[in-house]
């Protein structure tokens, strides 16, 4: 059964309604496969299908028939079906519009009736929730009065009696929690679903993960199941290149390390335990804000066992050069620097995650010449991973990682482009690299065409487009600048070596990077023994002198008392040394 809202015209059918609201519609069945004790088992969308994903096909004689196909499919987890009214083709698939969120499988096709399956177990274990800012939705599932906090209303949401997408909390009253079964990719059909509140925010579903630890007699194996298909690699932290695996649009993944390969880097911490430091990372080259990281411990006994403990964790062709200008003008002067959001003070260092912008900037605000940027490069310290976040035509190419280039509200002298923080795994130093052109009197800017969660695309404009050159001068027209910034990741893995060994299984541990003070305890240990070291160098001076000196004075008090001076000469007390022996007394006494 599917929950509704609906208004009741005078003559008992649905009018629209005059409130900002989108309405839910609600349909009884009797189903001859039991369903779930979900609030209702089936969302169904008309006039769409999902293409490309269909793992089994029948020909049956009503939509009902295709939907208890779905529910009672048993060689593979059906989680939405396709069927066409006119024909009778039913088309069963191991995904749905969560799954493929973020491509265009989800579809307007006119006679069709999409169905998904609300009765499927999905990962809830360690989700992630991302912040839309500035709306919410009109209509919502459940509604919850005086919720302490945000996290309390997130817990609901992952507890629900359905499949719980989306949450705010505050906005549409003090305390009041909304949770909702739709996030973006499920709103493609509704027109207009979300109410504009620039105070507003919605917590969307990101993914879900669910992570077990199979501690076997050669190797650990980490296994991931995701809610949404997962294209990226998993590895061991200490070697991204080495010990890794690749996973291409899997909502199932594993990486296997051998306790005796060298290169998992895994490490026996006490008697019979194992551990090493996993990063799911979603990017092929680079870390991100959205990768997570995961400290996996495999802890046997004198025999073999395998334990499964899931963890909840928070956790384009090129642009031929021109200018416009029949008069020579020397080239500007332009610098790029990596800066906070507002484009302030150059910033040296940074964490994965932290929101920052790449700042372009004619020095000379006189000068007659404005900036385009393209072939923004970003490359690891080692020169050997690279990736292209600005293409040739002047549009990035990926705007999750960084966005387009924007002038500054105040000048048309700055050019601003913002991006969250990212390293790549080889090395924490991230080196910019681009071709800045300059144009007179201003740089035209290029359309770029950026894909949306939804699989849509939304036209952005990117100053990446300048004027031809009417005429040749001396200017060069390309300048390349090079900027670079150490980065460090989000995983501040820190273990307790002397943990004891009695528990017999396996963990795995989530460490956020949480904000602090971090002691480098090895550091601290060679500076004390340093101090230590001067101190008793001192000391040991000190007594030498102090031992030189008693000598000294003990010698010349013998020397005084050994000396027999001859009785012509004991009447002057003045007398030296060489007189003594002038006078012969250093031949006739020895000493």
């Amino acid at each position: 059964m599917l929950r509704v809202r609906a208004l009741l015209g005078a003559e008992g059918g649905l009018t629209k309604s005059q409130y900002p609201v989108f309405t839910i519609y609600a349909h009884k069945s009797c189903l001859g496969v039991k369903p779930c004790e979900r609030a209702w088992c089936i969302d169904r969308v008309q006039n769409y299908r999902l293409a490309g994903y269909a793992k089994s096909h029948q020909v049956v004689n009503s939509r009902q028939e295709c939907l208890e196909l779905c529910l009672g499919e048993t060689d593979f987890q059906c989680r939405s079906a396709n069927f066409n009214n006119a024909t009778g083709d039913c088309e069963l698939s191991q995904m749905d519009r969560i799954t493929v969120a973020g491509s265009s499988a989800f579809q307007p096709a006119d006679g069709y009736d999409y169905m998904e399956n609300n009765c499927v177990e999905e990962p809830t274990k360690l989700c992630e929730f991302k912040k839309l800012t500035g709306r919410i939705l009109k209509t919502v599932d459940s509604v919850y009065q005086d919720i302490g906090s945000v996290e309390e209303c997130r817990e609901l949401c992952l507890n629900s009696p359905y499949r719980c997408h989306s949450y705010d909390y505050g906005d549409t009253g003090e305390m009041v929690c909304r949770l909702s079964h739709h996030s973006r990719a499920t709103l493609a059909d509704i027109q207009d679903p979300y109410l504009e509140l620039p105070e507003g925010s919605t917590y969307e579903l990101s993914s879900c993960y669910n992570v077990s630890i199979d501690c076997r007699s050669g190797d650990m194996v980490a296994r991931i199941q995701t809610s949404k298909l997962f294209d990226g690699k998993i590895y061991a932290k200490g070697s991204p290149s080495t010990c890794v695996r690749d996973v291409n649009n899997s909502l199932e993944f594993e990486l296997a390390m051998a306790y005796d390969n060298l290169e998992c880097n895994v490490k026996k911490n006490g008697l019979g335990r194992y551990v090493n430091d996993v990063i799911i990372q979603h990017h092929d080259k680079i870390i991100t804000s959205s990768d997570l990281g995961l400290a996996v411990t495999c802890q046997y006994d004198l025999t073999n066992k395998s334990v499964t403990n899931e963890v909840d964790l928070d956790v384009h062709g090129d642009v031929q050069p021109g200018l416009s200008e029949e008069v020579t003008v020397d080239s500007p002067n332009v610098a790029m620097k990596i800066t906070d959001r507002t484009g302030g003070e150059f910033l040296p260092t940074a964490e994965v995650g932290d929101p920052l912008a790449l700042r372009f900037e004619i020095l000379d605000r006189n000068s007659p010449y404005e900036i385009f940027v393209r072939e923004l490069v970003a490359l690891d310290g080692v020169g050997s991973n690279e990736i292209v976040l600005i293409d040739s035509n002047g549009c990035p190419t990926d705007h999750l990682i960084m966005g387009p280039i924007y002038k500054s509200a105040d000048t048309g002298k700055i050019l601003l482009s913002h991006f969250d923080a990212f390293k790549f795994p080889s090395s924490e130093v991230v080196q910019f690299r681009a071709l800045v052109t300059p144009c007179m009197p201003t740089c035209e800017p290029v359309q770029c065409d950026q894909e949306e969660s939804t699989g849509q695309l939304r036209s952005v404009i990117s100053f990446g487009k300048r004027r031809r050159r009417r005429s040749t001068g001396s200017i060069n027209d390309d300048m390349f600048l090079v900027q670079t910034i150490q980065i460090t990741d989000k995983f501040g893995f820190d273990r307790d070596m002397n943990k004891s060994a009695s528990a017999i299984g396996s963990e795995a541990m989530f460490l956020p990077n949480d904000q602090g003070f971090c002691v480098n305890m090895a550091g601290l240990i060679v500076a004390a023994t340093v101090f230590l070291a001067a101190q008793l160098a001192i000391i040991a001076a000190w007594t030498f002198v102090w031992q030189r000196r008693r000598l000294s004075s003990k010698l010349g008090d013998g020397m005084s008392v050994s000396l027999s001076l001859p009785t012509g000469l004991s009447s002057s007390r003045t007398d030296s040394l060489c007189k003594l022996y002038d006078n012969g007394y250093a031949h006739s006494r020895r000493f």
